[in-house]
């Protein structure tokens, strides 16, 4: 059951701003009313929309008549004092929707969710289309079958004792075989069900194990969003012909609701992984709202393109993550600019992770590329550091030609190296020290000191593994380390010096071999 509490959680993300409310939130919402001026009876709803009204004055008037417990209109805050008035004297939620707002957009998604609230006498929801197809096979004496645009089967009635073999098949197969779906094609079906709202029969094909079938489209204004199929010899006439065109408009209903319905909840799971990401002090019960485990993630961060085109490939990868019910998947994602992240409970294991990513691989068209980085294993509360590792591995891993994701725990130590890059870049590596003072003797007399520093420190002081690295005689290491502490003072003795020395090695442009 939809509460006046849940539409104004929802709503907020679309740019409605609750102004009144009253006493409790709890209040539940059943029907949807929208403003007609050119209608004359009286409309009353549980939401009252106040499109094309011009005051707030006239659209809680409006609203009262309508017996509505809350309603939208365009305006800016504050409102009138008379008008919040009259709204606690009805008894009415105020909810101001910004100008920007198309209304087209607020009525889907109020809709959807008063639709979602509601239940039938048997405790099913709107969206248990196999219950729907079983009371319209009842009603019609003949089994169904509901498909989408692309003939996959959605949903279909219970009894198969009489089913023929295309029937059948279908059902197993969850879409229409090729072969009767080519048939269809040839009898020109589909164009028929693209243009027109008209139920058409289909003839028998015995050589296709086709008994005859009456199918009509279902369409949400000119969009089709797929077609009930009847099985049947003859055409449907009467009484039965007018309950499968009506079955067509409440099933465009329950496939408009699940679209709406699926577009909310990934609104509302990508707001509460936003939190987590950016970082929150109630981390542990956003989780637990998120329906996660408790226990330990990691944010993996994925990039994906298609040639040179940088969102189609992310916008189908999120499609792909978030399709199902929260339960029913691992993670909870979110798309934050061209980047998907998804946090994954698996604690100290990095298998599962790899494991969704060749999934979401697997799941995709083959033309499309796919970056990944994994962070490492994380607190509720260090999840913000989690992303900055997933961020920082996917970069890892853009700046390499190919290859695997890049997993934190086993690249730290390019990462701790490319943020002592990018510090260094900023200009916080000292202009001054053995190092840049190496650097410019070698730039203006063509020596090669700060090669033969590097050896030496690598070689951790060996003189005969540095000379081999350099290719020259260990005395002439041993020369050069001289020449170079009359140069600048290096104090090789010191291990805070060694230390500081290969830092400055790693992390200055001029120096990197």
């Amino acid at each position: 059951m939809l509460r006046l509490d849940r539409l104004v959680n929802v709503l907020g993300g679309y740019g409605a701003r609750l102004c009144h409310a009253p006493a409790s939130r709890e209040v539940e919402l059943r029907s949807v009313v929208v403003h007609d001026p050119t209608d004359t009876r009286p409309a009353t709803g549980d939401v009252f929309l106040a499109v094309g009204v011009d005051s707030a004055a006239e659209a809680v008037r409006l609203a009262r008549s309508a017996r509505a417990a809350a309603m939208l209109v365009r305006g800016s805050p504050p409102l009138d004092e008379s008008v919040l008035a009259e709204a606690r004297a009805g008894g009415i939620a105020v909810l101001l929707v910004e100008p920007e707002v198309s209304w087209s957009q607020l009525s889907g998604v109020v809709y959807g969710l008063v639709l979602e609230g509601r239940e039938t006498d048997a405790g099913r929801g709107p969206t248990d289309l196999f219950a729907f197809a079983d009371t319209l096979a009842t009603e019609i004496g003949s089994a169904v079958t509901i498909e989408d645009q692309m003939s996959r089967v959605l949903a279909y009635s219970g009894s198969q004792q009489t089913a023929d073999p295309a029937r059948l098949e279908t059902i197993l197969g969850r879409r229409v075989p090729d072969t009767v779906r080519r048939l269809f094609e040839g009898k020109g079906v589909f164009a028929h069900l693209a243009t027109s709202d008209e139920p058409l029969f289909v003839d028998p094909s015995p050589a296709h194990g086709l008994r005859g079938r009456m199918v009509v489209a279902v369409r949400a204004g000119r969009e089709l969003l797929g077609s009930i199929w009847v099985e049947c010899e003859q055409p449907l006439s009467g009484t039965r012909r007018t309950v499968l065109g009506d079955g067509a408009r409440a099933v465009a209903l329950h496939l408009l609701r699940s679209r709406v319905s699926a577009d909310l909840e990934r609104q509302v799971e990508s707001d509460l992984v936003i939190r987590l990401l950016e970082g929150t002090a109630d981390a542990p019960a956003v989780v637990s709202r998120l329906g996660l485990p408790r226990g330990r993630f990691r944010v993996i961060a994925l990039q994906a393109h298609i040639g040179q085109e940088r969102h189609a490939g992310v916008l189908l990868a999120f499609e792909r993550a978030t399709t199902g019910f929260g339960w029913s998947r691992p993670g909870r994602s979110t798309l934050f600019g061209n980047t998907l992240y998804t946090l994954l409970p698996c604690d100290n294991d990095v298998a599962p992770a790899l494991d969704w990513l060749a999934a979401i691989v697997n799941v995709l068209p083959r033309q499309v590329t796919v970056l990944a980085g994994v962070g490492g294993a994380a607190e509720p509360t260090q999840l913000a550091a989690g992303r900055q590792e997933a961020d920082e591995s996917l970069a890892l891993r853009t700046a390499r030609p190919g290859g695997a994701p890049v997993v934190y725990d086993e690249s730290w130590d390019e990462i701790l190296l490319q943020r002592l890059r990018a510090a260094a870049s900023s200009g916080r590596v000292p202009a001054r020290g053995p190092v840049a003072e190496l650097t410019r003797h070698d730039a203006e007399h063509g020596t090669r000191y700060l090669a033969t520093l590097r050896a030496w420190l690598e070689a951790q002081g060996d003189l005969a593994v540095a000379a081999a690295r350099l290719d020259v005689h260990p005395n002439t290491v041993r020369y050069r380390l001289r020449r170079m502490a009359e140069i600048t003072d290096l104090r090789l003795e010191l291990p805070e010096k060694r230390l500081a020395m290969i830092i400055a090695l790693a992390v200055s442009p001029d120096t990197r071999s």
